[in-house]
């Protein structure tokens, strides 16, 4: 079984790229963020037409999660409240969280907030957020040991998943404060794919538009695959496919699929 992650910032704008990508790359499920679209104008139908069945939690112009999959998934739920019913329902407000179940994996399709800025309202909302998203997981493995949490984290976990040309010292999505709080997820039993595979430097997942970052590989890497004990075992590969961030108007983030 193959799973990829991929920020596509906009699937109507990326349509045309997801679907040439798929055609290439016959994965299992795709998960993507950032879809930005309602759900009722989500492109299902092309998606459709390839084979796939699509689940997706979106809003207009901001945020959105989808599952694109083979094959039928079940248990599929949106938001944090399906799991955890006592929280506040404001932290589903935004569409962030999607999960399903395929082949006795449960995949959880996150698309952590981006925190803006160190100190600012939306940065201590994104480390609220990930101490809920704990809470969410935590509950999940009570009755799931088989858990693929993959998405666009927005945190670069190690010194090695950032270009070197980066002051790190207070940088959004490197500071202490975010990555201990992905690190109190990997408490929970979880590992890093693609660490199990690649331990060097230089790999990354996403390249800001400006400065030619991503001809120079001034990346980061913050799209993740994390899986529990019994996934990181089966784990074949993981790989960053760097192709579709050469195209024409690409998304700024590019695939990252593993296999079991």
């Amino acid at each position: 079984m193959k799973i990829a992650t991929w920020n596509v910032n906009s699937i109507r704008t990326r349509l045309e790229q997801v679907i040439f990508w798929l055609k290439e790359n016959p994965i299992d499920v795709l998960c993507l963020q950032e879809t930005k679209v309602i759900d009722a104008d989500f492109p299902r139908s092309p998606l459709e037409e390839l084979g796939y069945y699509t689940y997706f939690s979106g809003q207009k112009a901001y945020n959105g999660v989808a599952l694109i999959s083979r094959q039928p998934m079940t248990d599929i739920s949106a938001g944090f409240t399906p799991i955890l019913p006592n929280i506040d329902p404001l932290w589903d407000l935004q569409k962030r969280v999607i999960t399903g179940v395929i082949e006795g994996i449960r995949i959880v399709n996150v698309y952590v907030p981006n925190g803006s800025a160190l100190g600012s309202e939306k940065y201590e909302f994104k480390l609220r957020w990930l101490t809920v998203l704990r809470q969410y997981l935590q509950t999940l493995l009570q009755s799931q040991a088989g858990i693929c949490i993959c998405g666009d984290f927005n945190i670069a976990l190690t010194p090695e998943d950032i270009h070197e040309k980066v002051n790190v010292d207070n940088h959004i999505m490197a500071s202490a404060p975010e990555r201990q709080s992905l690190r109190d997820i990997l408490d929970l039993g979880f590992a890093d794919a693609f660490r199990k595979f690649t331990s060097e430097g230089g790999h990354y997942s996403w390249w800001d538009y400006r400065a030619a970052a991503f001809r120079r590989n001034m990346g980061w890497r913050i799209d993740h695959h994390y899986l529990s004990p019994i996934l990181y075992e089966r784990a074949k590969s993981c790989i960053i496919d760097i192709t579709p961030r050469k195209l024409p108007q690409p998304s700024d983030h590019t695939p990252v699929i593993v296999e079991f």
